[in-house]
Formats: structure tokens, sequence, C-alpha cells
């Protein structure tokens, strides 16, 4: 190690190209431990019935089980903005039953015509 404050000063001569590929591959290292946040999404309507409604909870489960977060929403399109309270029962009904799998985030919230709610899974 080389102090950088010595009297008088301590330099040491590196080759230039060998300095700048260890610092590249020190890069690529730290690169490759970091993990990828992927988001899954998962789009449900105001009025979705029970069998559609178990189908994505299926799917759901599969993708906070790889390791994934979940962004499951309610999509409101033209009047249907008045079931707001049905969107808000279905999120809380899908994190309820995915308690197991994962944990909430985020609590359903209206963003627009959508009502978004995130989970990430348990560790």
């Amino acid at each position: 190690m080389i102090t950088e404050n010595a009297t008088p000063p301590v330099c040491r001569i590196v080759d230039y190209k060998k300095f700048l590929y260890e610092q590249k591959k020190k890069q690529k290292e730290l690169k490759s431990k970091q993990t990828k946040v992927v988001v899954k999404e998962i789009r449900f309507g105001p009025q979705t019935d029970e069998h559609d409604f178990e189908f994505k909870k299926k799917h759901a489960q599969k993708f906070l089980e790889e390791g994934s977060k979940l962004k499951a929403y309610v999509f409101f399109k033209g009047r249907s903005i008045v079931f707001k309270d049905q969107g808000q029962i279905l999120l809380l009904k899908l994190a309820q039953e995915l308690e197991e799998w994962g944990k909430v985030e985020q609590m359903p919230k209206l963003e627009g015509k959508r009502m978004i709610m995130m989970m990430a899974p348990k560790k």
C-alpha cells in the first residue's frame, strides 16, 4: 500500500493497460454480484369473477416463488371507476391469500384509471 501524503512523494510505476484491465475486471465482478429486480404484472378488472381470480392468483404465487416482485393492478375502463371499492377489496383479498409467499410493499393506491398494489417475495 502506498501512502498519498508521504514526504517525499512515493509513486509506483504500473502498466496502464494492465491497470485498466484489472479495474474493468473488478467492475464486472461487482456487476455480476448485483441482483436484478424483476417486476411481474397481473391485471384485474373491477368485476373479475372467482375462477379468473383463482387462475391469476396461481400465476401471482408462481411469480413470488420465483423471487420476482409482483405488481397487481385493477384497471378501470370507462364508467367502471365508480367501483373503486370493489377494486380495493379485490387487491386486498389477493394480498391476504398470498401472504404466505409475499408481503405487501405498497397498499392499493389509485393512480389515474389504475389501482396499484406492489408485493415483494418473502425471503
